[in-house]
């Protein structure tokens, strides 16, 4: 599934083909997951946010013009990519024959934003700007990694809020936003930290904060990490994958040690650690 860099880089991409642009037509799958697509025919993309592992795109009717001479945002269009959702531009009209097109959006320059998705666990939502209450894991999302204004010791105090393993409460997105299996597997490995651990002091909250953010910026750095599915809007694949020391390395030897990096379930993700360095 998509993690931070991933969503990053597909975002840090789309913003300047989509701001200002509006949108003609629209359609989707009758799926409700991607009905709403349908609603935001006459809307002009202004910014092309994110938030977690949520894409956040700001958009406007063209009825309200903010302090700037820009249009205010009148709704958010919110984006989950899934496990296999990929978002692409194109110059043509949409390829409706094209078996995995969940949601599409003519635009007022002839191109296409096109929303394919094999698997179909993305999901589309149109809300007021802010209101995501029918998107619980957006509404309950922690702090953005890379807030300047969030340290360890804030870090420190929302994992002390539960006693489950650091590992499960990464993947929950509460303690901190946009993390999941690959680079909580990494940031764990790059702090020696074991995945089963239910307990940090606040220094090793601080650093396992600080490899949260080196391994989400080494992620950014190379558009991302592509195992199977995962492609930037131009279609080329990230590079993250061959910097990788434990996601997907189970029995490989451990690249600081050299034992045997084990690999289990940990409350259903599959879980990778090195038992020498990753010891509590």
């Amino acid at each position: 599934m998509p993690e931070l860099p991933e969503v990053e880089t597909v975002r840090v991409q789309l913003e300047p083909l989509l701001a200002g642009r509006t949108v003609t037509e629209a359609g989707s799958h009758p799926s409700a997951k991607f009905l709403p697509a349908r609603e935001t025919v006459g809307y002009r993309f202004d910014v092309v946010g994110r938030r977690g592992k949520f894409l956040i795109l700001s958009i406007s009717d063209g009825d309200d013009v903010g302090e700037h001479g820009g249009k205010d945002s009148a709704l958010e269009l919110i984006v989950h990519l899934g496990m296999t959702g990929r978002l692409a531009v194109v110059d043509r009209p949409a390829n409706e024959k094209n078996p995995y097109l969940r949601a599409w959006w003519s635009l007022d320059d002839g191109t296409t934003l096109e929303f394919s998705d094999v698997r179909r666990f993305g999901r589309i939502r149109v809300v007021e700007p802010g209101d995501y209450r029918s998107i619980p894991t957006l509404a309950r999302a922690g702090p953005e990694p890379f807030d300047p204004d969030f340290d360890g010791r804030a870090f420190w105090e929302l994992l002390r809020r539960s006693r489950r393993p650091i590992k499960t409460q990464l993947l929950s997105q509460r303690p901190v936003a946009g993390v999941g299996n690959i680079y909580a597997d990494e940031a764990l490995w790059l702090a020696r930290i074991n995945p089963k651990t239910r307990r940090l002091g606040r220094e090793r909250a601080s650093e396992l904060l600080n490899a949260i953010r080196d391994v989400l910026e080494l992620g950014l750095r190379n558009g991302g990490t592509t195992l199977r599915d995962y492609r930037q809007v131009d279609g080329s694949e990230g590079s993250n994958q061959n910097e990788l020391n434990a996601y997907g390395r189970g029995s490989y030897p451990c690249r600081r040690c050299s034992a045997t990096l084990k690999s289990d379930h940990l409350d259903g993700r599959t879980t990778t650690w090195c038992p020498q360095c990753q010891r509590s």
